[in-house]
């Protein structure tokens, strides 16, 4: 028979040996591709993506910028390793690859304040991460214990569809069976495609859905409202409104533009359509895009998706 006090100090030892000594698991808040180990104190935020305390006054910010952003953040820290105004960069092996961040003492009104920035690569992104502390918390959330938090960054190479969607103002119902969604404005743009940033949306049928902070009061406002944004969807050159008339959306009134013209890399001729419908204060902006050969099938699938289209409650 084994001795109790062997028992008791074999469940002593896997005690001490159990799971509050292993490493956390990152934390990816809703919509980010880069997660990481918060400290102590820090939740997931209520009104951005990232992290903040009970009090708001340290605050954690998640963002994605484009690819390319990494490596100008690279070959600046190799130009300059002794760094520009004051602030040398650093870098660090996080989970997520080589990161580069910096330190530096600031003032937020009267508040002396510290804010970190890094950089990290991601898939087909770069992950970028702002931190600002009080003077009050410095002990807490020391420069040991934010480098610790940076070296905990991770980069998964999708956010599910329904969490990024879950984030909007709105209700996406119908997806017209566009395999990727990805967020443009975390709560008020997402894009619906076939293709991914890799081989570029251009190439095949997409959508952007999103808001913008202007509406139209009468028909005729509305009609130039329609056509001035159109000349502002981003990527198409030598763009030809075909159509611009008045319809109904859902029983509100809306505008629909139709516009030929060529996008992406290749100068793909493609053909969009842009849906406005508009309320009382804001509109809400669809876009549909494919190559011209593939508007016949495209289309109703745009069409599905805007009708799709809800408040929520």
């Amino acid at each position: 028979m084994i001795p109790i006090r062997s028992l008791l100090a074999a469940a002593l030892l896997a005690l001490a040996t159990a799971s509050p000594t292993a490493a956390a698991d990152p934390v990816f808040p809703p919509g980010a591709r880069l997660g990481m180990v918060p400290p102590v104190g820090l939740n997931r935020a209520k009104s951005f993506i990232g992290f903040e305390t009970e009090d708001q006054d340290v605050k954690v910010v998640i963002a994605d910028l484009p690819a390319e952003a990494y490596n100008e953040v690279a070959n600046a820290f190799k130009g300059h390793p002794s760094g520009v105004g004051g602030v040398k960069p650093e870098s660090l092996e996080t989970s997520a690859g080589l990161g580069y961040y910096t330190v530096e003492n600031a003032k937020d009104g009267e508040t002396n304040v510290k804010r970190y920035s890094m950089i990290v690569p991601g898939i087909a992104f770069s992950g970028y991460v702002a931190v600002q502390v009080p003077e009050s918390a410095w002990k807490i959330y020391s420069d040991d214990a934010i480098r610790k938090m940076f070296a905990s960054a991770v980069v998964r190479k999708e956010v599910p569809a329904d969490e990024q969607l879950d984030l909007l103002s709105f209700k996406v119902n119908e997806r017209g069976e566009f395999k990727n969604v990805r967020t443009l404005a975390p709560g008020a743009a997402v894009i619906l495609a076939d293709s991914d940033e890799t081989s570029g949306f251009e190439a095949a049928p997409f959508m952007i859905i999103g808001l913008i902070g202007k509406t139209a009061a009468t028909p005729d406002d509305r009609g130039r409202l329609a056509q001035q944004i159109a000349t502002t969807i981003p990527g198409i050159r030598e763009g030809r409104i075909t159509m611009s008339e008045p319809v109904r959306i859902d029983g509100q009134p809306g505008y629909e533009t139709r516009i030929d013209a060529t996008s992406g890399k290749d100068n793909t001729p493609v053909t969009i359509v842009q849906w406005l419908r508009f309320g009382s204060r804001s509109a809400m902006r669809i876009i549909g895009s494919s190559p011209r050969d593939q508007w016949a099938k495209a289309f109703p699938r745009f069409r599905a998706v805007r009708d799709g289209i809800q408040p929520r409650s």
